[in-house]
């Protein structure tokens, strides 16, 4: 073992060299503290690692208990939006409740980080309150000239808290290693004889497979929430809908008898009515200029980009008490590529289930729940 080490630190990897350092500043300090003040500093960590186990074990059951009932009280509150042009603070404001409301993950973090902060600040309250602020329990050792045996004991303990920092280091690149398995940084870590050892012997068998199988899976979770509330702000902002497009969607829908014949209807008007607005694109593409447009605008002046189709679409829709999404992901461009796209999915009660559509594309065919579509289609955010 000890002979991959010193081969590891002759090829200087870095991984290697920085956990030796961790373990070396560590043993250099525990031998300036001496042992009673090496001790005193074990203690504080030991003290430190206690508060934020407990903190742990109390804020995750109550983050579990209180969630549905704030999501309850949240989707409560955020079916009451104002029916009006919303201010940029209240649209970021209405985006955070609604996201809260609906995204289980997020709410779940921001509940726990909130009480687990609460319940640590309790806890060194009372800490204080029942010990005293002076005690030794708050005080690491005193600052005496140490002797050489003292300054031996220091640095032995100081060797224990370095390993204990090493510990949490590989930790952290432990949990990389999961998440991304196949990067050459992962090849550069793993490259690590002193990463391995630690990995292999402390890491794994306290973590068992939560890790390596769980975690990527979870990430992954993280991250569609995390895209899909980047574009929660157009359900915020296209919350209010107009009187005059209502009135449209309205008179659009007439004589339909079910959901589905409504959607198709209100496809068959945006898809025809819209013309795509090809200035727009080269505006942005070859100037950086982006025009944002509002479904009113679309609506008003019958032009728009994808984007400006499933938002007018969706406003529509939703007017006549229609589920529908709009959808961010990649299109093909008919050359062999995909580029930046937005369509709509909309729930047919009569078929219980999700239904693509792309007013976009309705002038080219019809793109109202076509076979395929996922293969033209590629999804990469909802809302």
């Amino acid at each position: 073992m000890l002979q991959s080490w010193i081969e590891s630190l002759k090829e200087f990897n870095i991984i290697s060299i920085l956990l030796l350092l961790i373990l070396l500043v560590s043993l250099l300090q525990g031998w300036g503290r001496g042992a009673s003040r090496s001790a005193g500093r074990l203690l504080s960590l030991l003290r430190e690692s206690v508060f934020i186990l407990l903190g742990l074990v109390l804020a995750v059951p109550f983050t579990l208990w209180v969630s549905p009932r704030v999501q309850e009280w949240l989707a409560d509150y955020a079916s009451q939006l104002p029916n009006r042009d919303l201010k940029m603070w209240e649209q970021i404001y209405y985006t955070f409740i609604t996201a809260m409301a609906d995204f289980p993950l997020m709410r779940f973090a921001v509940i726990f980080i909130v009480s687990y902060s609460i319940i640590r600040f309790l806890i060194r309250w009372l800490t204080v309150l029942i010990f005293g602020g002076s005690s030794a329990l708050f005080n690491p050792g005193g600052k005496s000239s140490a002797s050489l045996l003292s300054r031996l004991a220091g640095a032995c303990i100081g060797l224990l808290i370095g390993a204990g920092r090493c510990i949490v280091v590989v930790a952290l690149l432990f949990v990389y290693v999961s998440l991304y398995p196949h990067t050459s940084f992962t090849q550069y870590v793993e490259a690590s004889p002193i990463y391995k050892e630690g990995a292999q012997r402390v890491i794994e068998p306290l973590s068992g497979h939560l890790v390596k199988d769980k975690l990527p899976v979870f990430t992954k979770a993280v991250e569609k929430e995390l895209n899909s509330i980047m574009q929660r702000k157009y359900e915020v902002i296209d919350h209010a809908i107009p009187s005059d497009i209502e009135a449209a969607a309205a008179e659009i829908v007439k004589g339909a008898d079910t959901d589905e014949e409504k959607a198709r209807k209100l496809y068959d008007w945006v898809g025809t009515r819209v013309q795509y607005d090809y200035g727009k694109v080269d505006d942005y593409e070859q100037r950086g200029i982006w025009h944002e447009q509002t479904p009113q605008d679309t609506f008003n002046t019958k032009k728009g980009v994808c984007i400006d189709y499933a938002r007018l679409y969706a406003v529509m829709a939703r007017s006549q008490g229609l589920q529908v999404k709009v959808v961010t992901g990649q299109g093909y461009d008919g050359q062999g590529g995909y580029g930046p796209h937005a369509w709509n999915e909309v729930y047919l009660p009569e078929k219980n289930k999700w239904v693509p559509l792309d007013p976009t594309w309705a002038q080219s065919g019809d793109w109202f729940n076509p076979p395929k579509f996922a293969e033209t289609h590629i999804k990469e955010q909802m809302l």
